[in-house]
């Protein structure tokens, strides 16, 4: 183990020996591995947008075997999903790679304002799929975001108890936020504050623009001159917010797009000190010959093998 990681891992000295080793794992597999940089598969998406949009562009990915081999011949950091999908692959790929449990998720057939996203899963069939971390999505900003703030606690201390790390995708949804204002810099910024402080080890947060949402923090922003203009400024105040960046934060990869303004994106993420970058759609939604050079160059990007 290099001094890179080590110095991640001491960040989160009241873990115990299980939590800080599955850590461990997460950042030692991979093509980044001992960089400090991670990329993770995640797909959540047949649960969360459809089978049919998620699928339909790349027909092998109605398989859930795909998604393993995929992860596993890009190199990625881990492999994130929701049980079915783990459940389904598990005994032909164990030990292949690092695993993550998506403990809930929330359906397009009942869209709300305010979202409240099912718990689907357990720690404890995360241990039975031999998982390294389980994640849960929280919506700051949703009026439900108290019951989810209270089960993220619940879920979390059972899974460090277990020797599990903790990833939180922090999105912030609801109500009271504009459209624009969900990946407004200061909602961003709060958003992995409050995954933080309810015991992530790793946040994945989305992208943030330069927008200000809340009238408050606008007035903090622009006399204390926070640096936003740039992409890597937001990025790094992002991280910034998470204990300084004592935390891991990690930035989603959104719909599929453009792959030019894609890996400029990635670096901005690199130039602002983020810890990497959770692809879903920008890479199983495309052939695996395709998807495999694609993420090999985001992965090249942090490695700083590629400008």
């Amino acid at each position: 183990m290099n001094d890179r990681i080590r110095e991640i891992l001491s960040w989160y000295g009241s873990d115990n020996a299980g939590t800080r080793t599955n850590l461990a794992r997460l950042l030692n597999h991979g093509r980044l591995a001992g960089t400090g940089r991670l990329v993770i598969l995640p797909v959540d998406q047949g649960f969360e947008h459809g089978p049919g949009r998620s699928f339909a562009s790349n027909p092998p990915g109605y398989n859930p075997h795909y998604h393993f081999g995929l992860a596993i011949e890009a190199g990625c950091n881990a492999y994130a999903a929701p049980l079915g999908f783990l459940q389904a692959g598990v005994s032909q790929y164990a030990g292949a790679i690092p695993l993550i449990l998506k403990l809930n998720n929330h359906d397009m057939l009942h869209e709300d304002k305010d979202p409240l996203p099912a718990v689907t899963g357990s720690v404890k069939e995360a241990l039975q799929l031999g998982c390294v971390a389980v994640g849960f999505t929280i919506y700051p900003g949703s009026a439900h975001c108290g019951r989810m703030y209270e089960q993220l606690r619940e879920i979390a201390e059972e899974a460090k108890d277990a020797g599990l790390a903790v990833v939180v995708w922090s999105y912030p949804r609801g109500s009271m936020l504009s459209k624009e204002g969900e990946t407004a810099i200061d909602v961003v910024a709060y958003a992995a504050q409050i995954a933080a402080q309810l015991g992530a080890h790793v946040i994945k947060v989305k992208l943030p623009s330069a927008h200000l949402e809340l009238a408050a923090a606008k007035k903090v922003y622009e006399a204390e001159q926070i640096p936003i203009k740039l992409l890597s400024e937001r990025v790094r105040h992002v991280v910034q917010s998470a204990f300084d960046g004592r935390r891991i934060v990690i930035f989603s990869g959104g719909p599929k797009g453009d792959d030019k303004t894609f890996f400029e994106e990635v670096r901005a993420i690199r130039d602002g000190n983020g810890f990497g970058s959770i692809i879903g759609r920008n890479s199983f939604q495309r052939p695996k010959a395709e998807a495999i050079k694609f993420l090999h160059t985001v992965m090249g990007i942090y490695a700083g093998e590629i400008p």
